[in-house]
């Protein structure tokens, strides 16, 4: 078995910087995400007003809302938090102190607020929710310069700087769904945060020998062993993976799992590769297509947010492309980006694309999706295993590890369990902070909105 190497876990360099993090590097990383936080909420206010109205969907909240519940999210975890300094330990149900916003729990506690009616609330206006963003991370800051060091006294410190993380990067696809511009400075940054070098463009697939892999850390505040260890057979703490710091609840519990050897795609399913199933009407034939992945394509729910759900028609394509003529070659599609129709980039990785439709092609192209095992053992051991420009559908469902234990925020994993595949990887969307190997994404296999395509591996 390839031991890592630091090409390999240089790609995850910035996840593990965040996850072990000190003090003093939280606040610069705190304050950094913030920023990219008032930066989407300025793009949004300029495409739509300071009201930052938006048509109700069931995949979108209000950006307004959105805004105001990282706030409250922050406080609730940390200023208002007595038993913040015990980790894991802390009872997420403790009493809290009085917000600096009457009423936030009622507002923005999202395990108690439906989504439909986030819609309804009586919200703060921008102004005033930009204020309780200042003053809740001013309270927040002045917590951690005198917080005792520690993976249990910055945990939730460390927790809130990824969840501001995921709605800053929930905004972006959001605003490609509404189709807003969003400033060409953010997208390039973000893009060139999230880049990851091509690997050898002659290496289409990669050999993955077969292996006994441990999915899952061991350890329940954090992670395994040590940051030097190499990978052998029976033990997969790599650099950059082993060292304490944070984990999230459904990463934890060690679990053994015996991984086949397959051909497995070196880099994400292109265009290129993608639009000939198009073009052979693969969106036309139910029997490339899952049951329920033939009745979405039919029901018109992927057409997006522009065409009434009762008016849509069956989808014929991937959402955001449309052909540039009545020829429909593989060099005459356009691509919608933030409201923008552009020529479409073939070698690029497919985007927006549902599990459904991550699944026909597989089908068609007599493949198949990986296993996320597959996919963490291909990302930290292979070193042309390209990712992070695209979450990648996987063939797992979203499962507990053996001996699953919920973190004091309850309502992260154990709600959506089995319910929806697991995603891995990163898009350029993501903040670097959040590209890791072991992290694992989850959404419902309808959703085309996200920054997501897929990889694909031999049969068998």
């Amino acid at each position: 078995m390839q031991l890592a190497s630091q090409s390999l876990t240089s790609k995850w360099a910035a996840a593990h910087a965040a996850r072990t993090s000190s003090a003093l590097v939280l606040i610069d990383l705190l304050c950094a995400s913030r920023a990219r936080t008032l930066a989407l909420a300025d793009a949004y206010a300029a495409a739509l007003g300071d009201g930052l109205v938006v048509p109700y969907n069931t995949q979108l909240n209000p950006p307004l809302w959105e805004l105001g519940h990282i706030g409250w999210f922050q406080e609730f975890w940390l200023t208002r938090n007595p038993q913040r300094a015990l980790g894991l330990r802390a009872d997420p149900n403790c009493t809290r102190s009085a917000s600096l916003l009457p009423q936030s729990d009622a507002l923005y506690n999202s395990s108690l607020v439906a989504h439909a009616s986030r819609w309804q609330l009586h919200l703060p206006d921008l102004a005033a929710t930009k204020r309780y963003l200042r003053d809740t991370l001013a309270s927040t800051l002045a917590l951690l310069a005198n917080s005792p060091p520690g993976d249990a006294a910055l945990y939730f410190f460390r927790l809130a700087l990824f969840h501001e993380d995921m709605h800053s990067e929930a905004a972006i696809y959001m605003a490609q769904a509404l189709g807003l511009a969003l400033p060409a400075a953010l997208i390039s940054s973000q893009q060139t945060a999230g880049a990851v070098p091509t690997p050898d463009v002659n290496a289409t697939t990669l050999h993955l020998p077969a292996a006994e892999w441990l999915l899952g850390y061991a350890n329940n505040q954090g992670v395994t062993q040590g940051d030097t260890q190499a990978e052998t057979p029976t033990n997969n703490a790599l650099p950059g993976t082993g060292a304490p710091g944070f984990a999230f609840d459904n990463e934890l519990g060690p679990n053994r799992v015996s991984v086949k050897a397959c051909e497995i795609d070196a880099s994400p399913v292109t265009w290129r590769r993608y639009l000939p199933f198009v073009m052979a009407g693969g969106y036309a034939q139910a029997s490339f297509w899952s049951e329920p992945g033939w009745q979405w394509l039919q029901s018109g729910q992927g057409a997006g947010l522009s065409v009434p759900a009762q008016q849509a028609p069956a989808q014929v394509c991937p959402r955001y492309l449309r052909p540039a003529g009545l020829r429909q070659t593989e060099h005459d599609w356009l691509a919608c980006q933030f409201g923008q129709w552009h020529a479409l980039d073939l070698d690029a990785p497919a985007c927006h694309l549902s599990f459904f439709e991550a699944e026909a092609w597989c089908r068609w192209a007599g493949r198949q999706l990986p296993t996320e095992a597959q996919w963490e053992y291909a990302a930290m051991t292979q070193p042309d295993f390209d990712w992070g420009r695209v979450w990648e559908w996987t063939a797992s469902a979203f499962k507990p590890y053996p001996g699953f234990e919920p973190h004091p925020y309850v309502d992260y994993s154990a709600p959506w369990f089995g319910s929806r595949p697991v995603l891995r990887g990163a898009s350029w969307a993501t903040s670097p902070r959040m590209m890791h190997p072991r992290y694992r994404n989850y959404f419902t296999p309808e959703r085309n909105d996200l920054h997501a395509g897929f990889r694909s591996r031999s049969l068998g």
